[in-house]
C-alpha cells in the first residue's frame, strides 16, 4: 500500500520529478547527508531547490514494527508547526508505502529556505550576528515565542538543538527536522519539556551572556520576573546535561 501526495507548492518540473516514490527514489542530486536509516540530496527545479529526505526504515526500536513511521511524524510535525503559526520549511511532497503492514520507505520533500544558516553553524564559526544585542533580542523573541507554541500544545520537539534552527537574513527564525517530536501530558510533558529548554540552553551558555539566556527564558515565560517554580525549573535545565557533555 502506498500514499503520496505532491503539494501545491512543487512547481511544475519538481511536480513531474516527484510524481511517485519510485521516481523520488530513482533521483539524483547533490549529496547532504546519509545515514542507515534515511539519506537526504538537494535537487533543483524551475530555479527552485528542494531537499529529499529518503527514509529506508521506520525508526529504531519498536518504531520499527508498531507506532508512526519516522518519515511521517517528520512530515506531520512539520504540519503542526505551520497550523501553530511556527515557520518551518514548506512541503513539496510526502508519503510512504507498507509491503503487509509493515513499513518499507517513504520520503519527504521541502522547499528550500533560501539564504538560512543554521544557529549552529553561527556558533561555530564565532558568527558576529552573536555579538550583536538587537540581533540576538530578536532571535531569542521568536524562538520563546515558538517553543512556547509548542509546549502549549502538550507537544515537544525533543531534539531542539541550534542545528534544527534556521535563520535568514531578515532574522527571521524557522523550526525544521522534528522526527522525534511528539504529544506528551503530566509528568512525562515536564520532563520533556526540561530537555527542549535544556538542549537549547546546551549551546547558549557558551556563546550567550547570563542576562541573554535569563531573558530568553522570561521571554519564554511571559514574565518579567522569576517565581520558585522558574527557579526550580532553571535548575532542572542547567543540570540536565551534566556528566553527559
Amino acid at each position: 500500500m502506498s500514499e503520496w501526495r505532491v503539494t501545491a507548492l512543487a512547481t511544475p518540473g519538481a511536480a513531474r520529478a516527484f510524481a511517485t516514490l519510485d521516481a523520488v527514489f530513482a533521483l539524483h542530486g547533490e549529496a547532504i547527508t546519509h545515514d542507515p536509516l534515511s539519506d537526504v540530496i538537494r535537487v533543483e527545479f524551475d530555479g527552485l531547490r528542494y531537499y529529499v529526505k529518503r527514509y529506508h526504515g521506520a525508526g529504531k526500536g519498536a518504531r520499527r514494527f508498531i507506532g508512526r513511521p519516522r518519515v511521517k511524524a517528520e512530515w506531520q510535525n512539520l504540519k503542526h508547526f505551520a497550523a501553530w503559526g511556527i515557520p518551518t520549511a514548506p512541503i513539496a511532497a510526502y508519503g510512504m508505502e507498507r509491503k503487509g503492514s509493515r513499513f518499507d520507505r517513504g520520503a519527504l520533500i521541502t522547499q528550500e529556505l533560501v539564504d538560512t544558516v543554521d544557529m549552529w553553524r553561527l556558533a561555530d564559526s564565532g558568527d558576529a550576528r552573536l555579538r550583536d544585542r538587537a540581533w540576538v533580542h530578536d532571535v531569542s523573541c521568536q524562538l520563546a515565542k515558538a517553543t512556547r507554541t509548542l509546549h502549549d500544545h502538550h507537544f515537544t520537539h525533543n531534539d531542539l538543538k541550534w542545528r534544527n534552527l534556521l535563520v535568514d537574513e531578515h532574522r527571521r527564525l524557522f523550526f525544521i527536522d522534528c522526527p522525534t517530536g511528539a504529544f506528551w501530558w503530566g509528568p512525562f510533558l515536564r520532563r520533556r519539556i526540561v530537555k527542549d529548554l535544556a538542549c537549547l540552553d546546551k549551546v547558549a551558555k557558551y556563546h550567550l551572556s547570563r542576562t541573554q539566556r535569563l531573558r530568553f527564558y522570561l521571554q519564554y515565560r511571559r514574565r518579567e520576573r522569576l517565581n520558585d517554580s522558574d527557579k526550580l525549573r532553571i535548575g532542572q535545565i542547567v543540570r540536565y546535561f551534566e556528566g553527559r557533555e
